[in-house]
């Protein structure tokens, strides 16, 4: 893998991670296209994005570390006056409840996720004729969200419930193409939310999300790339840097303007790679 391309491909997976298009169906298509997928050793493909996803990782944690601050000091504020008796402020109360329901909703992911690890991993992510349907699908489901939803309630009114629809919807994106901030976002808006306060819990629940699988994997995922360190190091530099950029973009965009671009795109992208396998132009 040369330089040129680490910073194509950073430039892909950064925004794509958290923008609702999918970044393994675009990381995917790139990796194609420039012929970097071994297709005898799908596995390399799977620990180069293990890798290179932890800069985003890295670019939400920054963008959203005073938050994380005032989730952990009301987990352990109102964990601490169920022993000492003395009531927690209000505000402490409301930053714990919203870091339990981030917890209850990454259960389902690390449940399923674990359970199927060897699929994920596998050749089945790979497939660009999966994605293309799932990208297609999830489109049309985001489209459906959209008509549907209220959008009368902000991350302050989630309830219990609302986390267990958002978990098992971020679940779906353990499929290829279907994209965990269009899962998650899809599942947010069905529950009512705004589309910012859904693209906000979409962010802090990619946290758990994406630092435990990417923990997990990364081990093993460092012994089994092949691309050079300095080039990986590039790719997840730049992955960061553009991930911490597009997060920006994102909750302004949608404070002002509904997720229909995103649906458009999703539906094109879904065309555009049907007629790229159907061509011949990019192998399977």
């Amino acid at each position: 893998m040369a330089f040129w391309q680490a910073i194509l491909l950073g430039l892909v997976e950064g925004p794509t991670e958290f923008i609702p298009i999918s970044s393994t169906g675009h990381l995917t298509i790139a990796g194609k296209l420039l012929g970097l997928i071994d297709a005898q050793h799908p596995e390399q493909w799977t620990a180069f994005l293990a890798v290179v996803q932890m800069g985003p990782l890295v670019a939400v944690i920054g963008y959203f570390f005073s938050d994380i601050l005032r989730i952990v000091r009301g987990l352990m504020v109102s964990s601490a006056s169920v022993v000492t008796r003395r009531a927690a402020s209000e505000e402490d109360r409301r930053n714990a409840r919203l870091g339990w329901l981030v917890l209850l909703s990454t259960i389902p992911i690390a449940v399923v996720g674990l359970a199927f690890r060897d699929v994920i991993e596998g050749s089945l992510t790979k497939n660009l004729w999966v994605i293309a349907g799932v990208v297609t699908g999830l489109a049309l489901l985001l489209w459906v969200a959209e008509a549907v939803s209220s959008r009368n309630r902000d991350i302050k009114m989630l309830r219990w419930s609302d986390a267990l629809v958002v978990g098992a919807a971020q679940v779906v994106s353990l499929v290829p193409g279907a994209s965990r901030s269009g899962t998650t976002m899809t599942g947010r808006l069905f529950a009512g939310l705004t589309r910012e306060s859904a693209a906000r819990f979409s962010f802090l629940l990619s946290i758990p999300a994406i630092g435990a699988s990417g923990l997990l994997a990364l081990p093993k995922a460092m012994k089994l790339v092949s691309v050079p360190l300095p080039t990986l190091v590039i790719a997840t530099l730049v992955a960061g840097l553009s991930g911490y950029a597009s997060i920006a973009f994102l909750l302004r965009y949608l404070q002002r303007h509904s997720t229909f671009v995103f649906i458009w795109y999703r539906l094109a992208l879904g065309v555009l790679i049907l007629g790229l396998l159907v061509t011949g132009i990019v192998q399977n």
